[in-house]
């Protein structure tokens, strides 16, 4: 038997089922009319988009879900929270911004979260949710689950790279996701047609594979009929479904918008079919119901909706001193240190490497590995290699290439619980997931009010010294390290490349492991024993008492070559080594300082904006008074990486410029 022909996928017209349709859109339609008031008294701020006009989209759909289903909405979400069930007053209370709105007023109109429901929060960013979406499908993949995760989007979406990489993802993957483009005809302030070269959206989601269904979306018995057949089919095949609703908003698109791209005609005769209008009028006609029912829908949403506005006007602003809240979740406690078995055993950096991998594949079920070539292939530098014999396709998971989808599909299965380790092939292709990494995983915990964390981490090559020109060797872990709620680590030793990713693995929020190229080769011993390490503070790796050279990743060993020239000069430089970017060992650094005098940064980022820009502005703050002499730098030439080898080598640091910094800094020449 098919889906449609069971009574679940039927429409329910009976007195109360349409009675519920109608209020859920009354309240809606008049929250947003009071909101559009408010924004004009200054009351609330920021964008303010109105979903005045698709209020049979969300009425149709989200009723069709169950508790347990989960839901990802755009920045005009305010109907999808009102019928999940999220409060009047929660949602009210965040468009003021105050501490008792559902996102703790720190999202506003275009982030609203609610964890104990499972909305997942409205996206400001276009697309942005789709790679989420099948995240979060893909944990209830992986753990057996039965949900559905619904993902709502405007027409405008389609056009991002991350519709197509989730589209693809999800069909791929055979994720149970409902994908609902609510298409309301602009893009902002352009047309569909003057954006899309294919119009017929419905159409684009079939090119992978997926069930696509376009509806009248001013009609929300049609677009209930169509969300519960597509609910049934995905809990049938669990394969994914679309659904296009054809909407229409009768507002801006944000109440800063003047509207000049289209007039006023146009917006009337959307306006003479619109959701409410076009029900109501029906089912007054078919004696359903009366208009004293319609009345008594608009008393009582009239008594929510001054409840919820007399809720914001006395809720509280959240103290300043709790800015910093919910940047970052309670950071693990540090493993104990592994006791030393006096056995050494000799390996490489890129089996370290594997190590820690197997290590958490084996330790916890929620861990998996995906990036692009890590299974068949082994990855791309081996570090994976073998893996996917062991652990198979469902753990470790060859990804297409989607930089963007793939990231965004971490992060949503570290938000559904899962401990995703996502593999970036190199930092500069890393920049394609730049906006799930900035925009999504760094966002979320600050942006919910501590209701979701993204306890995912994030590996990827960085450096040069391979020849492999000005698109595969740069070092941009400084630009990382710049970023708030993402935490940021830079593996040098074998110890740390064995032990670091189990830790950053317990950690609650992002976690980026930077892995440089010419440390895969290089090897050593290690105690057979070894394991987790701490991930928060700095190592010094040889003491000394002469100067502070201040180092991490690919240039430790050549600082630690340069501190053994040096001290054949009678210089005694002590190493210290960072290996956390952010957050920053300040008091290893300082102490170091205090007692030396004197501070030498090396680092293979540019030397404009670099993290030793950071390290010594921190220590001229903290330690200026006791510098015999400013602190120096040696950092890679401000030119993009160049092929030849020669001019490659040049342009990063080398061991002799590190000794004649040195010097210099002791006043030698």
């Amino acid at each position: 038997m098919s889906p449609s022909d069971t009574s679940a996928t039927k429409p329910r017209l009976d007195r109360a089922h349409v009675l519920s349709l109608l209020r859920q859109m009354v309240r809606i339609r008049r929250f947003e009319d009071t909101c559009a008031e408010l924004y004009t008294q200054e009351k609330i701020r920021g964008f303010l988009h109105l979903y005045d006009g698709e209020e049979a989209v969300a009425a149709g759909v989200i009723p069709a879900l169950e508790p347990r289903d989960r839901i990802v909405a755009t920045y005009r979400e305010h109907g999808h929270a009102l019928v999940r069930g999220v409060p009047m007053t929660a949602v009210m209370a965040e468009m003021y911004g105050k501490a008792e709105g559902c996102s703790g007023g720190r999202g506003g109109s275009m982030h609203l979260f609610d964890a104990a429901r499972k909305f997942y929060g409205g996206n400001a960013i276009v697309g942005g949710g789709l790679p989420l979406a099948t995240g979060l499908a893909l944990a209830d993949r992986m753990q057996n689950s039965a949900c559905v995760t619904a993902c709502f989007f405007g027409e405008g979406a389609v056009a991002e790279g991350e519709f197509h990489e989730a589209m693809n993802l999800a069909a791929l993957w055979h994720l149970p996701v409902l994908f609902v483009c609510e298409n309301n005809g602009y893009a902002m302030g352009s047309a569909l047609a003057r954006t899309e070269a294919l119009t017929d959206i419905s159409r684009k989601p079939a090119c992978y594979g997926i069930e696509a269904r376009q509806v009248d979306g001013m009609d929300v018995v049609a677009v209930e009929v169509a969300a519960r057949g597509a609910i049934a089919r995905i809990r049938e095949t669990g394969a994914p479904q679309f659904l296009e609703c054809l909407t229409y908003r009768f507002r801006a698109h944000s109440m800063f918008d003047p509207q000049l791209y289209r007039d006023k005609a146009e917006v009337k005769r959307w306006r003479q079919q619109g959701p409410i209008v076009k029900f109501r009028g029906w089912l007054l006609e078919t004696g359903l119901i009366h208009e004293t029912d319609v009345a008594e829908i608009e008393q009582q949403v009239d008594a929510e909706i001054a409840d919820a506005e007399a809720y914001a006007e006395a809720g509280s602003w959240e103290p300043v001193e709790m800015l910093t809240a919910h940047v970052l979740g309670p950071p693990p406690a540090p493993p104990p240190a592994p006791a030393s078995s006096g056995d050494l055993v000799e390996m490489t950096y890129r089996e370290a490497l594997r190590l820690g991998l197997r290590d958490a594949l084996r330790r916890d079920e929620r861990v998996f590995l995906m990036g692009e070539d890590v299974g068949a292939y082994g990855g791309c530098y081996a570090v994976s290699k073998g893996l996917l014999e062991e652990f198979g396709e469902a753990r470790i998971r060859d990804t297409p290439l989607s930089e963007s989808g793939f990231t965004g599909a971490g992060i949503g299965a570290a938000a559904a619980g899962m401990r995703p380790i996502v593999e970036l092939m190199t930092v500069n292709f890393s920049l394609l997931a730049l906006d799930q990494i900035l925009n999504s995983a760094a966002t979320l915990r600050h942006m919910s009010g501590g209701q979701f964390g993204v306890p995912l981490v994030i590996r990827m090559a960085t450096g040069a010294g391979k020849q492999l020109a000005a698109q595969h060797s740069h070092s941009l872990e400084g630009w990382y390290a710049h970023i708030p709620g993402l935490k940021v680590l830079a593996p040098a030793t074998l110890e740390d490349a064995r032990g670091m990713l189990w830790t950053a693995l317990q950690d609650p929020d992002p976690v980026l492991i930077f892995e440089n190229v010419m440390l895969y080769n290089r090897s050593g011993q290690i105690d057979s024993a070894a394991g987790a390490v701490e991930i928060a503070s700095a190592a010094i790796r040889r003491a000394g008492t002469d100067l502070s050279l201040i180092t991490y990743g690919g240039s430790l060993f050549k600082t630690l070559e340069a501190a053994e020239a040096l001290a054949e000069e009678g210089i005694s430089a002590e190493v210290i080594d960072l290996r956390s970017l952010r957050p920053l060992d300040e008091a290893t650094i300082i102490a170091s300082v205090s007692r030396t005098r004197r501070a030498l940064v090396v680092d293979e980022g540019w030397r404009s904006g670099a993290l030793a820009a950071e390290v010594s502005a921190r220590i001229m703050e903290q330690a200026f008074w006791s510098l015999d002499a400013p602190v120096g730098r040696v950092c890679s030439a401000e030119v993009p990486i160049p092929y030849a080898r020669h001019l490659e080598q040049a342009a990063i640091p080398q061991v002799p410029a590190i000794v004649a910094a040195a010097r210099a800094l002791l006043g030698g020449g």
